[in-house]
């Protein structure tokens, strides 16, 4: 197993911020993570502009399920890469990757081909997130995180109106393919600041890549996301084609578990889904990337069709979503070492239930103040969900494991993005029957509500997870 690296920091008592000893390699993390921020809230704003230009409205959820789908699959290959070969090149492949697809899809001539482009930026995400987390805790213990985690909030928030803001402006006064463009310089930004003051030496040995796992996974799950979005809309749920698809991919996830429990270095080793902890925070995981892909995916849209508000405005207002997030994120610390970690997520997923509910409730007379005003609160439970279940199950485990722990979480909320907007676009899919949301904003206003429902239901499922977390967790290394 590799050995621990030697940062540039050679201690870990010369606290957190810029001028710190860490400050260059805490700099570089925010700047990568501003990669997938701003992605996360820019393509929501110019669904419509795409599709407008490009066609395709049954298959926009596409856009994000490719996404997040290649991105789920790859984070437990990119996570053992990590644990085996260091942080520092999974994170650079990952930056590639991105700026490759970035550039691709600002590229794309049709639907089709933007969806497959999505794909390579997914491919980079994989790496990029997971690799961002897995750094910061490497160099900060349990204490300093709860500082750490201020800053790399901060980033989300600044983007959280940067990223609807310039979906806006490029939809409205240039085009839309900037949304794609705009990520140009930031990679090439997020690899100098990497390559300069990221400095890792690991102890490199022969590893075995789980190569016949890691493919069963992805087409696996792919089988069954393509039989969520397109079962109903483009044939029938009984077609032998939608059956086929969920029986071919429920019988190659079945091979995949079969695939982990023999092979000697595991892709997903299966002991992460064995041990209580890691189990529940990857539950909790699924189901704030549910939550969270449904609003992104169908507010903007919503307020679009059915208020005729600009790009620009249904941008901001999603962005109260992924401004209260971070803001309560950066408090999160501060609160999780009073009174431990399932106390602290306990609290935020019962203000994400209360919230989500009351969007759900007040969706057939939307308002863009009510709107921003439920979105605003969600994020501040989603603060307090998302990163503290993260940390404790990272906090957990030592160095050797911590990559694998990271990458199976982040798995599971990617997972649960990927599947999600599957399930909800198969559910606006069958309400619409073909037509689009501005074609048929009534009809589109049913099924986003429909949308916030089942939010609202995952949210409630959510909370019996986090019940179900260990109550001690709290007591787990400081390392």
């Amino acid at each position: 197993m590799a050995t621990e690296p030697a940062t540039t920091t050679p201690t870990r008592d010369d606290g957190v911020g810029f001028r710190s000893e860490r400050g260059p390699i805490l700099v570089a993390i925010m700047v990568t993570t501003g990669l997938i921020a701003i992605d996360a809230t820019i393509l929501a704003t110019a669904v419509p502009t795409i599709v407008a230009d490009l066609g395709g409205f049954s298959s926009f959820p596409w856009l994000f399920s490719v996404y997040l789908l290649t991105q789920a699959v790859s984070v437990p290959i990119y996570s053992k890469l990590a644990d085996t070969i260091g942080r520092k090149p999974v994170i650079l492949i990952g930056v590639g990757l991105f700026l490759l697809g970035s550039v691709l899809c600002g590229l794309a001539w049709s639907m089709p081909a933007l969806i497959a482009f999505r794909a390579v930026q997914g491919l980079g995400a994989g790496a990029v997130q997971p690799m961002a987390i897995t750094i910061a805790g490497d160099i900060y213990t349990v204490a300093e995180r709860a500082k750490a985690q201020g800053y790399i909030a901060s980033v989300w928030a600044v983007s959280s109106v940067v990223g609807p803001t310039l979906g806006g402006v490029f939809s409205e006064f240039l085009d839309w393919t900037w949304i794609f463009f705009v990520n140009i310089p930031l990679c090439v930004l997020a690899a100098w600041l990497l390559v300069r003051h990221l400095h890792e030496s690991v102890e490199r040995q022969k590893h075995r890549i789980d190569w016949t796992g890691g493919a069963l996974l992805t087409v696996g799950s792919t089988l069954l996301i393509l039989a969520l979005l397109e079962g109903g809309n483009a044939w029938a749920w009984t077609d032998p084609r939608s059956v086929g698809a969920i029986a071919v991919g429920l019988v190659m996830l079945v091979g995949f578990v079969l695939v982990e429990r023999r092979a000697a270095e595991p892709v997903l080793p299966l002991w992460v889904l064995s041990r209580r902890l890691l189990a529940t925070t990857a539950l909790v995981g699924v189901g704030v990337g549910v939550i969270l892909i449904g609003l992104t995916s169908y507010v903007p849209t919503w307020l679009e069709a059915l208020l005729g508000v600009s790009p620009l405005t249904s941008g901001l207002t999603l962005a109260a979503l992924t401004l209260g997030w971070p803001l309560a994120a950066s408090q999160a610390g501060r609160l999780y070492l009073r009174i431990g970690f399932r106390a602290t997520v306990l609290l935020g997923i019962a203000i994400v239930v209360v919230s989500t509910a009351a969007l759900a409730l007040l969706s057939g007379t939307p308002s863009i103040a009510v709107v921003a005003a439920c979105c605003f609160v969600i994020g501040m439970g989603m603060g307090l969900v998302a990163a503290p279940s993260l940390i404790a199950a990272q906090s957990s485990v030592e160095w050797g494991e911590r990559g694998v722990v990271t990458g199976a979480n982040m798995f599971a909320r990617s997972m649960g993005s990927a599947v999600g907007v599957a399930a909800l676009g198969a559910l606006v899919n069958a309400r619409m029957r073909g037509d689009d949301a501005f074609a048929a904003p009534e009809r589109f206003g049913e099924a986003a509500t429909a949308v916030f429902v089942a939010v609202s239901v995952v949210a409630v499922a959510t909370a019996l997870a986090a019940v179900a977390m260990p109550r001690d967790e709290h007591n787990a290394p400081t390392a």
